[in-house]
């Protein structure tokens, strides 16, 4: 990650690592500043390559008040673009779907070519000196890896996903990226938590065996077999032999390495690997289907939950089962993950509160405090700075 200057601040040393105070998990001026300073300047994921699979095709992505549009043009190439008239700033595509031919402006009729420069306003004769060309839609940073396509709003980006993947692509190569189809749309959640309570959440894994007993009955734990390579950990849990007293868990352990047999190898078979790379993205690969979700500050104390998931072109009867089954064990994880985020978002708001020491499992957690303090020293100090009311 590229540094950032910031003001110097004063804080007391300590050989002991302990998590963030309680008011950086719910200040405005923090959510702030980590959108300038850390995610702004990241590369994130917009959507994969299988869902623009035509001339037309789009994906927005919003980053506070930041708005992105990736498309296929006519060519097969993906643009990035900013999702902003260069009229009057109206907002020009919401979501996904299909443009026709061109991008035009709901609100006065502006449109313009997939490549961003714009082809025609109506009543041209009232714009006597506009030339067209000057008034394109400003391009975005963008990287295509893993299948991915990638953009950065920051004007001094970090090594791009291509770079920062690198260590982890033997692995993931069984996996296929790059060939696989959505297995499910996007789905948008919103939490009443600080997205940073979110992803510490998914760094440590210290929290699965009381937080999420199917994942424990399914699993043993992945304490020692864990990965790190820059902004990016991994963990791996590997399938207990004993079956689970669930139905569901049971089936899935049960034929789930038959059903992936003609895919994977025999550990990816019997393993679900988890990525994070900081500051804000997961990516889940199980073996049936492998998923990403980002965690992004809608305020303080709020956050937006965007993912998708993705597999084999696959439409066997038993792929479509064990897809089934993993969906039902993870939308549990989730519920569970959910409540147990809005628990701390609420205990640590209690005046008695103050951080208490870490565990060495939740390392990961801590190297993304690491980051925060780094960009934004005053995430150190035990209460918000006076110039921060």
């Amino acid at each position: 990650m590229t540094a950032i200057a910031a003001r110097p601040v004063e804080c007391a040393a300590s050989s002991t690592a302990r998590g963030l105070p309680a008011w950086v998990y719910n200040h405005p001026e923090m959510t702030r500043l980590e959108l300038e300073r850390i995610l702004k300047p990241s590369w994130q994921i917009v959507c994969h390559l299988s869902q623009i699979p035509r001339a037309g095709d789009y994906v927005t992505f919003q980053l506070g008040t930041d708005s992105v549009i990736v498309l296929r043009d006519a060519q097969g190439a993906v643009q990035a673009l900013r999702n902003v008239c260069r009229h009057r700033g109206t907002r020009l595509l919401e979501g996904s779907g299909k443009c026709l031919g061109r991008i035009t402006c709901p609100y006065h009729g502006w449109s313009y070519r997939y490549d961003g420069s714009l082809l025609a306003t109506p009543a041209r004769d009232s714009f006597p000196d506009l030339d067209l060309r000057q008034y394109g839609l400003d391009a975005v940073r963008m990287e295509l890896a893993l299948g991915f396509v990638w953009v950065c709003l920051g004007t001094d980006p970090p090594p791009p996903p291509s770079q920062v993947w690198a260590p982890m692509l033997e692995e993931l190569a069984p996996y296929r990226f790059e060939e696989l189809v959505p297995t499910q749309p996007f789905y948008i959640e919103h939490w009443d938590v600080d997205w940073k309570i979110a992803m510490d959440n998914y760094l440590e894994s210290y929290h699965v065996p009381v937080g999420h007993p199917g994942l424990n009955r399914l699993f043993k734990p992945d304490y020692e077999d864990q990965y790190g390579s820059g902004p990016i950990a991994r963990g791996i849990s590997w399938m207990r032999p004993t079956p689970s007293s669930r139905w569901s868990e049971r089936l899935y352990q049960h034929y789930v390495a038959e059903v992936t047999a003609p895919y994977l190898p025999e550990p990816q078979r019997r393993s679900w690997r988890f990525y994070s790379c900081l500051p804000n993205l997961g990516i889940d690969v199980m073996p049936e289907q492998i998923d990403f979700f980002q965690v992004l500050p809608l305020g303080a104390g709020k956050t937006l939950v965007r993912g998708a998931a993705f597999g084999r072109s696959d439409e066997r009867r038993e792929m479509r089962l064990i897809r089934w089954l993993g969906n039902r064990i993870n939308m549990q994880v989730n519920r569970e993950d959910r409540l147990l985020c809005e628990r701390l978002q609420r205990g640590i708001a209690d005046s008695s509160y103050r951080p208490g020491p870490l565990s060495t499992i939740e390392t990961w957690m801590h190297q993304f405090h690491d980051l925060l303090r780094a960009r934004i020293p005053e995430a150190q100090l035990p209460q918000a700075p006076a110039r921060f009311a």
